[in-house]
């Protein structure tokens, strides 16, 4: 068995990617085919035996799509495709605005005469005066708008001769068959004049507009989730100091084998994971496994590449090179995850696949009925073309896009901001949402949380905070913020030293002072007593005790931690109001995850992972029929954001979480989760009434376009009115997306 992928092309809706993956399956040899609308890959495993890469291509080309093997670009070649989709989406652009001002005056022509105020008109465009001119004018101006939204008609009609109709046949059957009828009601102008009250130009015009909108909306979005891979592998260096022979050389990373010694200096990122041999030091993390405070590193102990080493020059024994480590294997825990991201179906793409043959074949055979009963040619054409308006999908197609776009900008304007229909469509349906907890639960900051101390809680501050000044921890930083936000007057040290992996030594006043953990009470001998009992109660807390030492005696703790937001709690109450079972996920040790978890009230609490732990998490809770959203804010998160059935984005967070993301939350607030998860059942709620008034004027207007009334009273139903009834159904729609625009979340 073989498992390749393939880049597939013409795909417009789940619609294309359903029929895609359907023909695939049907090829004898083929074990599974899924194919992912958003990156545009199929991902296909078959005997080789029995199929081959030819035998696939020509498959999909049969279907009406291009295929092409998936391999390995250049970044030439990347560069090049990158631009490609640039210029592409800055031709729509221009496109779209074209559209945008020919609609206008289109709109003001057609419609100006049908409302109360009178609107100032050249005579010679004057329906009455000049009915000819009046049809040409919008003539003229619809062939310029259907031909800039051209992509329809040319993959809708492509597609629906192919047996696979998609949302772009819905709107080349639609607008084609408004276009059609008012031109051959232009061209029978000049024989009866009551005929220019028979056009539909601006209906055609102005759904192909619409359309268009969405198309470029989503054409801008496409692409962020491969920028989302290629900033984290900007994260580890191009090249690193190896020391060889004694000597230290600056060579590419690529030139590195297992086994080599590379020197870290302060400050720098480190190129590849591998263990200290030489040195201690602090190592900043959190941009891979979300751990907000430092991670203190001695020899020994293993460093992660693309982590930032703060203090003190190290040797590391490099363990992993080029796809073994951490980092490649996020990226390709990313790529794989994207992979198995299936497409959401549209229930409007479902309908269209039996809606538009069934209606073509009423059209068709009620004409030649009527034409075998001996009706002239002139009947029969009105009776096709009456079917055709008055079935015309622009409400079905309206229908999805409008709730979506009034959906998605009233999340906007509560700092929700959802990048696709499909996120919004697939939030209503979550069951489990899973939450990071650094920067997501909690501020994402360490700030100090207790003073404990024979002097005085501010005395003791200051003292700490001076002693601090010049440290560049964390957590020697919360204790300056914390004193500076106090007001408290800060002295310079007389002198300052940094102790690697204990804490600082500083003089003050003449008073030397020693600030750091137990190891450094430990290595200055000195003796706890009752202070033990409380940093021990500190830690059970969650906090990081730090004693602050004069004299050979201890004065004092200041504990430091990562406060939790103070709408967590609230957030997670709602969550679970909902009926969602809420998991928190943490890389922070078991008592402190835990300690968090029992203050904001979650389900389940799953601590001390890694962002590989993190995906595995998410994919057992899919396999057990879940619903999974994961809502994070670090480069950590970043794989199972993108493995979630939907991924959420603290907007605080890294540019890569955002990237990978399906939803960003602006604010920061945990209660925003609660409300896109009810914006987005809303809105679902909104496009199922649209689909129902959509179809509710095709049921009653079908029978009556197909001539039932002129078997019972020789009425026949004329065309305007089935054109009225085709407004009506996309005024109802629209009416009922923008009422979304009142909900309160």
């Amino acid at each position: 068995m073989r498992t390749e992928k393939y880049t597939i092309s013409g795909m417009s809706c789940a619609a294309c990617s359903s029929a895609v993956e359907r023909v695939t399956r049907k090829m004898e040899g083929v074990q599974e085919s899924n194919v992912n609308l958003t990156t545009g890959k199929m991902t296909i495993t078959y005997d080789d035996m029995q199929v081959t890469q030819d035998a696939i291509i020509e498959k999909v080309e049969k279907a009406g799509f291009g295929a092409e093997l998936d391999v390995e670009k250049s970044k030439e070649e990347k560069q090049h495709e990158k631009e490609e989709l640039q210029e592409n989406i800055k031709q729509t652009k221009h496109r779209l605005i074209t559209n945008v001002i020919l609609a206008i005056p289109l709109l003001y022509i057609s419609m100006g005469h049908m409302i109360p105020i009178t609107l100032p008109l050249p005579k010679w465009l004057d329906m009455a005066e000049n009915p000819l001119n009046f049809a040409l004018a919008q003539l003229v101006l619809t062939v310029i708008i259907l031909y800039n939204g051209r992509k329809f008609y040319l993959v809708g009609f492509k597609s629906l001769f192919k047996g696979n109709p998609n949302m772009d046949s819905l709107v080349a059957i639609g607008t084609g068959s408004a276009f059609l009828y008012s031109l051959v009601m232009t061209i029978r102008i000049p024989q009866n004049i009551s005929n220019v009250h028979n056009l539909y130009y601006e209906s055609a015009a102005i759904v192909v507009t619409l359309v268009m909108v969405g198309k470029y909306m989503e054409g801008r979005s496409k692409g962020k989730t491969s920028e989302a891979i290629r900033k984290l592998m900007e994260l580890a260096p191009d090249k690193a100091i190896v020391l060889r022979n004694g000597n230290q050389i600056e060579v590419p990373v690529e030139e590195i084998k297992t086994g080599e010694l590379i020197l870290v200096k302060p400050g720098n990122k480190i190129a590849l994971d591998g263990v200290i041999v030489e040195g201690n030091t602090t190592v900043d993390e959190s941009m891979l496994t979300g751990e907000s405070i430092p991670v203190e590193k001695e020899k020994g102990m293993t460093v992660i590449g693309g982590s930032i080493n703060y203090q003190g020059a190290i040797q590391v024994e490099v363990t992993r090179v080029g796809e073994e480590t951490t980092l490649a294997k996020i990226v390709k825990l990313m790529e794989e995850a994207q992979g198995k991201k299936a497409p959401i179906s549209k229930l409007a793409d479902i309908v269209a696949g039996y809606f538009v043959p069934t209606v073509m074949a009423i059209a068709v055979v009620s004409a030649v009925i009527w034409a075998i009963l001996g009706h002239d040619l002139a009947f029969v054409l009105t009776i096709f073309v009456s079917v055709l308006v008055i079935a015309c999908p622009c409400a079905l197609g309206l229908a999805t896009p409008t709730a979506i776009m009034v959906g998605t900008g009233l999340g906007a304007n509560h700092g929700i901001l959802i990048k696709s229909g499909e996120a919004l469509e697939t939030t209503h349906k979550i069951d489990t949402v899973v939450l990071d907890k650094t920067g997501t639960i909690t501020e994402g900051k360490p700030k100090v949380m207790d003073i404990f101390g024979s002097k005085a809680d501010a005395d003791l501050l200051q003292i700490a905070a001076s002693c601090e000044q010049n440290s560049e921890h964390p957590l020697g930083q919360a204790i300056v913020d914390e004193a500076k936000e106090k007001g408290l007057h800060l002295k310079n040290p007389e002198s300052f030293k940094s102790i690697t992996g204990k804490g600082i030594e500083a003089v003050l006043d003449g008073v030397k002072y020693y600030i750091g953990n137990k190891k450094l009470c430990e290595e200055l001998k000195i003796n706890l007593g009752d202070n033990e009992i409380e940093a021990q109660k500190m830690a059970k807390r969650g906090q990081t005790p730090m004693f602050v030492i004069a004299d050979g005696m201890i004065i004092g703790i200041i504990s430091v931690a990562d406060p939790i937001k103070s709408t967590s709690k609230d957030a997670i109450s709602e969550l679970k109001s909902l009926g969602i079972t809420v998991y928190m996920l943490t890389g922070d040790n078991r008592l402190t995850a835990d300690y968090i978890g029992e203050k904001v009230g979650v389900d389940k609490v799953v601590s001390e992972v890694l962002p590989q732990d993190k995906v595995s998490v998410v994919e057992e809770l899919q396999k057990e029929g879940k619903r999974v959203m994961m809502v994070g804010d670090g480069i950590n998160d970043a794989p199972a954001l993108v493995q979630a059935d939907v991924g959420m984005a603290i907007g605080s967070g890294s540019d890569i979480a955002l990237d990978s993301s399906d939803i960003v939350l602006m604010k920061s607030d945990l209660q925003d989760v609660y409300k896109a998860i009810r914006l987005s059942k809303e809105t679902i709620r909104n496009i199922k009434q649209n689909l129902f008034w959509a179809f509710f004027y095709n049921a009653c207007g079908l029978p009556l376009a197909a001539g039932a009334l002129y078997l019972i009273n020789g009425t026949l139903l004329n065309p305007i009115f089935a054109g009225l009834a085709m407004s009506l159904s996309s005024v109802s729609v629209v009416g009922n997306a923008l009422r979304l625009r009142r909900l309160k979340l």
